[in-house]
Formats: structure tokens, sequence, C-alpha cells
């Protein structure tokens, strides 16, 4: 029997069923759900879907389609005529179809369509006679030239115009040069004869670019387009997007062939764009536009402002639009039911597609609509109020990047008062806020941003091609669309500030100014927008943290907490450090840099200090310098753990080497040696011994110690005294001793040797029996992994720092790889940044032998890590796997990583339960007692 290719769905019944979208596609299986499930079975043109195997199949075989694939395509294309009574490149009454993209990851906008397909010289009067008369027909023949010769004639051909000259805008040029004679502005307002001299003069212009004429064969038509399809999952802008959205290349599109239902063919017609909830904030409200007389390109094209659907989703833009509340109650009221019966069979918020033909309405796609951070979680939240999910599955609904975006600021709101409006009239799609220069095309927003700058991309309306300027933007500015628009939906998807169809906006693209109620600002220039509120602001407002009273934030991560086994610690250098991560839900903190209090805010004093210590002569000298400087590290220490609250603080000694505290210019030096009251020639001489060639791998962390043995002292004995004294203020206090750089368990025991004696000394000094601390050590060297065993005997805890064990796993220099990691990447040769998610197959190796090597010599040792990577989902994903304890991330990743951690702990589950085992908290807690 030969292989399946295509599947039929249509008149009730369907092939497919919604569980299948890694064959047929999200917008596939979703057709065949709404058509044949029995709960649905919706009003949906019929059609059929080709697999995604076919597009695999394509690329395998120089782009070439398997020998029964032409007669399975012709059997299902025979069911639609049966269903819709007309028949494919019949005169008297032809069947159009559309051909449609679908992965099984919806990608908007990045793959083509191609619509009215099967419309030739001799179908045009069948057409016309059967369905809107012959402006209509003209209309969609128009419409069908346009869409064949720019995806299938050129795109697919693989031609490659000079920007600007691509034949669809030798098309439009045309379209304009009609419009402008009639002196109309919209393309509905052009008469039968205006179509008809239109689409003749489309002809000759697509022969005389593309050196070959229109094929005006139905079928010819339908198989130009499928293949048009498969090639644009190759496609630029196809690839940039995958590429953000780490969608795999293997995984292809299937193609969606579907009869046509049209909702130009008169005023009784018309395309809408819906979602079951709004998007934008989550409120459980029908939102959506519509256009009358228009195709759902339209729609999403901002080439005419859409009207409402009802009155929650007007805005200030369309509030003189008639509703479709108001167009048709009774088809309103029909959507509306549908609506309903959407979300209670996905249990999901639906984005829809629908078109009314002649007062008849029509469903071409649902899928999982695409909301921003703010309304993720509160759809999530909403929805597990009212039953239609659990609490795992509301988990699942919430992506750490739509996390990420609740942490995104908001104007300061007193400063936002006394600030310049430069609009009011945009609409909130995308948010939290943003300020960035403006840059007025996708290149320069690429080009500025990799010198550094921060922009934002204002574009008269942005279209797939713009994918990669506006990942670069802060955020995006169009003067035309809606809610539905290419850049809303774009924006939406990723959590970026957006506000779109802002009319007070005129844009001069080739002077690069862009004039707003009397202002006229240009490139370059500041401003800010209101992604919540469709505000634009001029210059550069300031910005403030949004999370902290969001009561639906902290409710969602209540629920992450009650999930997830994972601790979450924060990286914390300061007081101010700790208590963000703490307000944010950290149970410790993983790593306090001591050196970091050497940097930035009040580290004049400490800093100097300091350098007297590394320019001393003789250890005596040395010793009186870190006696000054102990009471600056006593007191961050201190204030540090006080703001912990009793959680656990890893305090990592010195790392850094010495060289690094010592200014290299010649008038810095002089200074110093002026303040310190020493020889300039002989600072300069001490300084120059410190350098070194190879400064990463040379004299620091636990080299320092050994050489150096009072510093570590100095260190050791400021974490004792300051837990002693809180302790005596009534503060519970869990210290955590941390070696770093090491290679051999001879040099922890050299340091532990140091600490005990310190600790005796202290227990001493204030008449106590003990001090509650742990003693351990970063693992960031290969040879650390492979000898955990031993380490293990000594160690109390192990605390992986991943971004040195990738620089030495990888031999790559941190901060060395911009020259070359980019390359590495577009060219495949590395899936991503190894410094941004943990290289599973070779770093993640060292640590799982890391961890079983620790803990086969102690069962119950504790571990984490607190590289960068602990606030990376796929690595937290990773952690649980191997059997960590807990990960440690900057502050403001910690809700991220709380998110991140219960969804790996679902994952783990999931797993288990397939191998008929079951994880909980208490049975991950007694398999790291029995390891």
């Amino acid at each position: 029997m030969a292989k399946k290719y295509v599947y039929s769905f249509g008149g009730g019944k369907a092939e497919g069923k919604a569980d299948m979208k890694n064959l047929l596609g999200g917008k596939g299986a979703n057709l065949a759900e709404m058509a044949g499930h029995p709960n649905l079975r919706l009003p949906v043109p019929p059609g059929f879907t080709i697999t995604t195997e076919i597009c695999t199949y394509f690329y395998d075989n120089k782009k070439k389609y398997p020998s029964e694939l032409k007669a399975q395509l012709s059997a299902a294309l025979k069911k639609i005529e049966q269903i819709t009574g007309k028949n494919f490149g019949d005169r008297k009454n032809p069947l159009l179809v559309s051909v449609r993209s679908g992965a099984r990851k919806s990608m908007p906008g990045m793959m083509e369509t191609v619509l009215n397909v099967g419309l030739t010289e001799e179908t045009l009067p069948g057409l016309a006679a059967k369905v809107g008369g012959e402006r209509f027909a003209y209309d969609a023949y128009r419409r069908l030239l346009t869409m064949y010769a720019d995806v299938v004639m050129e795109k697919s051909a693989g031609i490659e115009p000079v920007e600007g000259k691509g034949v669809r805008r030798h098309l439009e040029k045309i379209l304009d040069e009609v419009k402008e004679k009639r002196k109309v502005e919209f393309d509905k307002d052009l008469n039968l004869e205006d179509l008809k001299k239109i689409c003749a003069l489309y002809k000759l212009k697509i022969k005389e670019v593309l050196g070959k004429e229109f094929p005006d064969d139905p079928m010819e038509q339908l198989w130009g387009g499928v293949t048009a399809v498969f090639a644009s999952w190759n496609g630029k802008r196809a690839v940039s997007y995958r590429r953000i959205e780490r969608i795999p290349d293997a995984w292809g599109t299937a193609v969606n062939v579907q009869a046509m239902a049209f909702g130009n063919t008169g005023d009784t017609s018309a395309t809408g764009v819906a979602f079951t909830r709004n998007p934008g904030n989550g409120d459980n409200k029908f939102y959506g536009e519509y256009l009358v007389n228009a195709q759902g390109e339209d729609v999403v094209a901002g080439i005419r402002t859409p009207a409402p659907i009802n009155k929650y989703s007007q805005s200030e833009y369309n509030k003189s639009l008639q509703t479709l509340e108001q167009f048709n109650p009774k088809l309103y009221k029909e959507l509306e039911s549908i609506r309903q019966r959407l979300e209670k069979h996905y249990h999901d918020m639906q984005d829809i597609e629908f078109t009314i033909e002649e007062g008849k309405l029509y469903m071409l796609q649902c899928r999982s609509g695409k909301r921003n951070g703010p309304a993720a979680v509160r759809v999530a939240m909403d929805m597990l109020k009212e039953g239609l999910i659990n609490k795992e599955e509301a988990i699942g609904r919430v992506t750490p990047s739509q996390l990420d975006e609740l942490l995104h600021p908001v104007i300061d709101p007193k400063e936002e008062k006394s600030a310049k409006v430069l609009s009011k009239k945009g609409l909130p799609a995308g948010p939290g806020a943003a300020s960035g220069r403006i840059v007025f095309n996708a290149e320069d927003a690429v080009k500025w941003f990799k010198r550094g700058e921060k922009v934002i991309l204002v574009r008269e309306e942005t279209n797939p091609e713009d994918v990669e300027g506006m990942r670069a933007a802060e955020s995006i500015l169009t003067a035309r669309g809606g809610m539905t628009s290419h850049a809303a939906l774009v924006a939406r998807g990723w959590g970026k500030c957006c506000v779109v169809g802002c009319s007070d906006i005129d844009i001069d693209e080739e002077e690069k100014v862009m004039k707003v109620n009397g202002h006229t600002l240009k490139e370059g220039e500041w401003i800010t927008l209101n992604g919540t509120k469709g505000i634009v602001y001029e210059g550069r407002l300031p910005m403030i943290d949004a999370t902290e009273e969001n009561k639906v934030f902290n409710d969602f991560l209540k629920i992450c907490d009650q999930i997830r086994i994972l601790k979450i610690r924060t990286n914390a250098d300061t007081p101010d450090d700790a208590a963000k991560g703490r307000a944010f839900g950290a149970e410790g903190i993983g790593l306090f840099r001591t050196e970091h209090m050497f940097y930035g805010k009040n580290s004049e004093e400490p800093l100097f200090k300091l350098r007297k210590m590394i320019v001393s002569k003789e250890a005596d000298e040395r010793r009186n310098a870190l006696d000054e400087l102990f009471p600056h590290v006593k007191k961050d220490i201190k204030g540090t753990m006080q703001a912990m609250e009793g959680f656990p603080v890893t305090i990592r000694l010195l790392d850094p080497p010495l060289h690094e505290f010592v200014p290299h210019n010649k008038e810095a030096l002089q200074s110093l040696a002026n303040s310190l009251g020493i020889d300039m020639e002989a600072l300069e001489k001490r300084a120059a011994g410190l350098r070194e060639s190879n400064p990463m791998m040379g004299h620091r962390g636990v080299r320092l110690g050994i050489t150096y043995p009072e510093i570590t002292e100095m260190q050791v004995r400021a974490i004792f005294e300051a837990a002693v004294e809180l302790e005596r203020e009534g503060k519970k206090v869990l210290p955590e001793i941390m070696i770093p750089v090491l290679g051999s368990v001879n040099e922890l025991k050299n340091q532990k040797d140091i600490v005990e004696t310190v600790y005796q000394q202290t227990c001493n000094k204030y008449g106590i029996k003990k001090i509650t601390y742990l003693f351990g050590t970063m693992i960031e060297i290969p040879r650390a992994c492979l000898t955990a065993d031993s380490i293990a005997e000594v160690a109390e805890f192990f605390s992986f720092g991943t971004n040195d064990l990738t620089q030495m796993g990888f031999g790559f220099s941190r901060d060395d790889i911009g020259g070359f990691l980019p390359d590495y990447i577009s060219k495949g040769i590395l899936p991503e940044d190894p410094f941004q998610s943990i290289d599973v197959s070779g770093v993640g190796q060292l640590i799982d032998i890391g961890v079983q090597r620790g803990r086969s010599v102690q069962p119950k040792l504790k571990i984490g890590i607190c590289g960068e990577h602990g606030g990376d989902p796929a690595s937290i994903h990773f952690c649980q796997k191997v059997g960590m304890d807990y990960v440690s991330c900057s502050p403001f990743r910690v809700p991220i990583a709380r998110l991140a951690a219960a969804q790996a702990a679902l994952e783990q589950k999931s797993a288990a339960a397939g191998k008929g085992k079951l994880v909980t908290k208490k049975s991950a807690k007694s398999a790291k007692a029995r390891r």
C-alpha cells in the first residue's frame, strides 16, 4: 500500500486531527479538527493537507516529489469538487483554491501564500456568473497575478531582484498609477474597466520583468503554488525566524490547499481575524477586527483600517467604524458561539481567521493565539480558576521568554506625567516600554544594533522582510496596521514593546524623517514608547520595574513553586543585589563574589586598601594592609547575609588575578604611587611583575590563597565574625565558603586547614562552641570534574562554574569569541552559543561525570550551578536531569528560573510516567539520598 502523503478535510469529515501537528503542521491539523471532530464540525471550506514528509523529501531529492503524490493530490482535489459542486478549471462553475503553508509551530507571515489559484482567462466568466460579478472576478484575478508572479515566478524560481525592483513592486506601481489617475484611495473603489486594464498591464509587466508569461493553466498554477510554499521553508525570512525561535530546520512545512471563500464579493462579504481573549492583556473578552469587501491579506497588510468586531475591540483609531456586531448581528452571534466552542474544545486561547461570503460564515483557521507575557500569565491563571486547565497545564502555558516580558521596565509614572506626548493614537500591541534612537528601515536597525545602539524601528507598516530589523530593535512603531497586523503579531510573539497604527505619524523614509503633530524628528533622535497604552513620547524617559505589585504574576510563580524540585538561588555581589533576589523569590545566594566590592558604588576606599595590599613587599606589610581592608569586607558580607534572611549564602573567595585591580596607564599609576607614598619606579616594577600572558589560567583563585594564605585568612575571618554577630542579633545565617579555580584535592585540603584554624580562633574570640557553615568548591576546571570523587571527600558542596568550565572545555576565550562564534552558529558548526546554554553533549558530560563521581563518595553532597547558565531554561532542564539541588542566576532571572524549574520537573515526571515511574519532590529527595 502506497504511503499516505495527502489528508483531506471537509463536509463534516477529516482524515487528520489536532494531535497530528508534526505530520500535518499546526494549520492542517486544526483545519482537520475543526472540520471533522464530532464536537465541532464547523463551517470550514473543504481542502487537503500535503504532509511535512513531502517537504523533507523535496529537499532531500533535488526539489522533486515522490511518484505517488500526483495521484493522491488529484484524488483529494476530486473530494473538494464533490463537496463544493464546483470543478477545478471548469469554465462555467470553476473551483478556486488557496495554497498556504503550515509548520508545526506558527511562523506568522514567514512563508508564502497564493490565493485564487485556478483562475484563468477561461474561468473568469464562470466565476463572474456564479459568485460576485465581473468586477469581483477581475479583482480576484489581479490579486492572483500579483501573488503568483511574486511568490511562484520570482521567489520560488530563485530570482534575487535588486532592492525595491522586484516584480511585486513593479505591479504595485501600476496599481498606484491607475488609482492616482482615477483619484481614488482604495483598491475597492476601482471599477471594472480599471481592473481589466490593470490585469492586462500586469501580464505585460510580468513578461517584461521575469522573461516568461503568467501560466493560464489551473493545474500548472496549483503545482507552482505547492512548490513555492515548500521552497519558502528555506526562504531568507523563514530561516531568520527559525533561528530566532529555535525551530529546527528538519521539521519542514506542510502545504494546505483549500477551497476559496471570498470576502471581497461585495458589501455582504467580509474577512477578519479575531482572538477568543485579548492577546494584549489576557482579558476574557472576544477581540478582533474585520474588513468589508476584502480578502484576508488586506486585514494584516494594514492597507485599509480594519473595523472592530464588537464594542470591546474599539480603539481611538477605529471607534467611528461599524462593528461586525452592528454590520450583521446574526453572523456575529454565530461567530461568538464558535469562539466559546473552540475555547471549550482546545482549553486555550485561540486565534481565528474567518470569511463571510455573501452572508455565509466560513472558518479558515484556528490556532493557539500568540500572546504577550502579561496576557499569557493572565490567561493561564484565569483558565485555572475557570476549571479549563489544571496547575500543570497552567505552568506549561507560559514560556520563560513570556515571563521575562513581565520583568520588562515601564516608564517611571512620575516622569511620564510631565513627559512631552507626541501621539496618543497608537495601538498597544506589545508590552512594557522602551526608549531608543529612531531608524527607518530594517537594515539600519541591524547595523545600529551591532554597534551597540538602542533603536526603535519606525515604519509605515512592517512586512516579513523586516524580521531581522524587528528583532534587533528595542521596539517597533508603525503608522498603519491594527492589532492583527504583521508588526503586532510578531512583536507580541517576541514580547517586544510595540505601538502600531499610529495615524498621527507621517514618515519620509528616503529623507529619514518623521513628522508627528507639528514636530519633525530625524534618524538618530530619541523617542520612548509605552507599549501598554499605545503612546509615543519625545526623548528618553527613565524606566522602573513593574513586577512587585503584580498579583497575577506572583500567584503564578507560587504555583510554579508547588511543582518544582530545584531550589533557585541568586548571584549577588552587594546587599542591594541580595534584596532584589529575595524580592523575586530567591532561596539563597549561589554566588557572592568578594571582589565586586572593589568595583562601582562606594568602592574607592576598599579598592585603595586592596591596592595597598597588592603592592606590599613583605608578608607583614601585606597583613597590615589586609587588616585595614577587613572591616569593609566584613560589612559587605554581613549586609548580604542579613538580606538573605536565613537562606544560605555561598561566598566565593577572591578569584581574579591581582593585576586586574592595579591601573595600567601611567597617569593612574602615578596617582596611586602618590596616594600610597611610594616610589613610582618601584610601583611600576611591582605592577609589571603581576601581569601574565594568560591570566585566565594564571595566578588566581585558590592559587592566590596558597601563595598568600593571609588573603584567605582575612576573608574567612570576615565571614565567621559577620555570622556570629548576626546570630547574636537573633538572625539566622548559613554561610558557605567556596574555593574557586580548583584543580586538585590537595589545593582544597590546604585551604581547609586555613579555614579550620580561623574557625577555632573566631570561636575562642567570641566564646562560642560552634558556627554553622559549609565548606566547598567551585568546579570549573575539567580535571576537577574527572577527580570529583576525591574532591568530595573534603568538600561539603559543589557549585559548577559553567562559564569557566565552558571556556576550558572548548578552549575558547569568552572575551575573544566575537570574532568567530557568530560564524560557527550561522554555518551550523555549533547549534548555539555555549556560553548562553550548556553544551550538553560536551561540557554537559563533564558536569554529569562530576555529579556522579562526587555523589558516589558522598550521596548527600549538595550540588548546583552558578554560571550565567543558571538562568537559561534549557540549562535548567539539564540540571534537573542530572540531579542537581539548585541553580543560581542573576536577580532578574530568578522568576524565569522558578518557571523553568517547574517545567523541568513536569518534563521529568512525564518521562518517568512513560517508564512507569513517578517523580515528586519527595521521591527526588529520596533518590538523592540513595545515591
